[in-house]
């Protein structure tokens, strides 16, 4: 019997991925697209749904009876413009989508979250990341997958030219990252999409995180 799939962010980096990769997965016959605009990509298993994620919780929305959701939401301090406003889509987005899914019967949430991401961090891109972690792994699902990659490699709509002298600088040294050092190379978003929906085919129970280098190895072809 093939499942059914929630993905939020596909017009992201990872989401888009991950979007190709669920409509090339053969264990899911369904995949539902929660965006705020509507996608080029059209695929008979693809039903699309705009929606405004602020009002997710509030607004009279017939959530989907799901198995699996895949949360791609993120965005940026410079994107979002405040800090109160990246915490809205990191935070509270994120739970809401969580916890509308888990009363509608979803067994599965996996969130792409970031290296680093600690509760009690004091960084507050971290912090903010680490209780959104916190917060999806106390939801009683059947399994709560988590997944920091490090620095994502990938062509994004938007331009961040910081990010990409980042990514630049840690190719340079790469090579030299061995042992625990490896997770901190950067990595290819189809790779995480890829080690996405494998972790979510092969389904483990409880909270399970998995730190770049892992996401490295599960997301190669």
């Amino acid at each position: 019997m093939t499942k059914t799939a929630l993905i939020a962010g596909a017009t992201g980096l990872v989401g888009g991925h991950c979007l190709l990769r669920l409509l090339r997965a053969p264990e899911y016959g369904r995949v539902v697209a929660l965006t705020r605009r509507p996608l080029a990509t059209t695929d008979p298993k693809l039903e699309q749904r705009v929606v405004e994620f602020d009002q997710l919780g509030r607004e009279r929305f017939d959530f989907p009876q799901v198995d699996d959701v895949f949360c791609c939401l993120g965005t940026t301090i410079k994107v979002a413009g405040s800090q109160a406003a990246f915490r809205q889509v990191d935070f509270v987005y994120v739970v809401s989508l969580a916890s509308l899914a888990l009363g509608r019967g979803a067994k599965q949430f996996l969130l792409v979250s970031s290296l680093g991401a600690n509760p009690k961090s004091p960084i507050f891109y971290s912090r903010v990341k680490g209780e959104t972690e916190a917060a999806v792994s106390a939801l009683t699902f059947e399994g709560r997958q988590i997944f920091r990659p490090s620095i994502l490699v990938g062509e994004r709509r938007e331009q961040r030219p910081g990010e990409r002298a980042g990514i630049a600088v840690m190719r340079g040294v790469s090579f030299a990252m061995l042992g625990p050092l490896r997770k901190y190379r950067p990595i290819a978003a189809a790779a995480v999409a890829n080690a996405m929906v494998r972790v979510a085919v092969q389904a483990p129970r409880g909270v399970n995180v998995y730190e770049s280098d892992a996401l490295e190895r599960l997301g190669r072809e």
